[in-house]
């Protein structure tokens, strides 16, 4: 932790009341000139710092910062988890891939604030302004064959879902494979990925994007299908910090559940989040179309789709949308 997060340890852990420079700098061991400029640094960063004679510092607000001192505060579960929250990176999933092949044990959290080269399933590419959004990966190590490995995707699917249910009190539903819906418009996506072999599951990238704090006018025009934000929903802006960490209890709580009951309750919580059970859907194949009634998820997360003449055919990638009714409307590409 640098000694600017340090510092802002310290003020939050004294709940608002004065530090003097000389106690931080005894708790840091630098000297008191390097304690006024960490002070000057947070002032920067839009932390509102009192500075009293005799008295020393105070931290009386600060800005929607997405740091790791203050996620991990409290934060409860089974797993240890690290995090590391960026300014500023191309892509999570690609930087913790790198963490992950050099050994980075599970519940290594990487977030960052802004990413220059996001990217979502087949390639598409994710919308990722700095300040107003999350942007992050997590790392598991399951001990699971890999055709079991998509399931994950649907336990990232049901934790990011409640954690929005919990916090922010929104109407989410479930979109196969990987997508979470407000109103028929996209709120996030998941872009899990993994190493294995042909026996045994290395490692298990969960990469999440949700939309907390976009306002209309910065989803680009060039977007596929429609996209929301928390903001948009809620019509206030909403801090950011407290869903992470709900997140990260929520993923622990089903991971806990996922390994000692399998998968069966997260393809129920799944199930219970969507629209589509036992209607009729039009399945784009790219190329091709199929038709037929959504009868729930397989054992690796493929959509079971009964046909006209009762046979179920397993689709394993395509997109989904009703037949009957108003057609829905797909949410924004990830």
């Amino acid at each position: 932790m640098s000694s600017r997060d340090q510092i802002l340890s310290l003020f939050r852990r004294r709940g608002g009341e004065f530090l003097s420079g000389q106690e931080i700098s005894q708790a840091l061991n630098i000297s008191r000139a390097a304690v006024w400029k960490q002070v000057e640094q947070l002032r920067d960063l839009g932390f509102e710092i009192e500075a009293r004679r005799s008295l020393g510092y105070r931290l009386l607000n600060g800005p929607d910062l997405l740091l790791a001192e203050d996620i991990e505060a409290g934060l409860q579960g089974d797993l240890d988890w690290t995090l590391t929250c960026l300014s500023e990176t191309g892509s999570t999933n690609e930087d913790l891939r790198l963490l992950a092949e050099q050994g980075a044990a599970e519940g290594t959290v990487l977030v960052a604030d802004r990413q220059s080269a996001g990217r979502g399933r087949l390639g598409r590419r994710w919308e990722s302004p700095a300040g107003i959004n999350l942007y992050c990966s997590l790392l598991l190590r399951p001990q699971i064959p890999p055709q079991q490995a998509p399931q994950l995707t649907f336990l990232s699917a049901v934790a990011t879902a409640e954690a929005l249910i919990d916090t922010f009190e929104l109407p989410v539903r479930v979109k196969w494979p990987n997508d979470l819906l407000v109103n028929g418009r996209k709120i996030a996506g998941m872009l899990n990925e993994m190493s294995a072999e042909s026996e045994q599951v290395h490692f298990v990238l969960l990469g999440i994007g949700v939309n907390l704090n976009m306002q209309a006018s910065q989803f680009p025009e060039d977007l596929r299908y429609p996209a929301t934000s928390v903001l948009l929903e809620r019509g206030a802006v909403v801090p950011r910090m407290a869903f992470v960490r709900t997140l990260l209890e929520k993923i622990d709580k089903f991971y806990r559940e996922y390994r000692e009951e399998g998968f069966r309750v997260i393809r129920r919580r799944w199930e219970g989040l969507s629209d589509l059970l036992d209607q009729a859907v039009r399945v784009d194949l790219n190329p091709g179309t199929r038709e037929g009634v959504v009868v729930g998820l397989d054992e690796d997360g493929a959509l079971r789709l009964q046909l006209e003449n009762g046979q179920i055919e397993r689709i394993l990638a395509g997109d989904v949308a009703p037949i009957s009714g108003e057609q829905e409307k797909e949410p924004a590409g990830n």
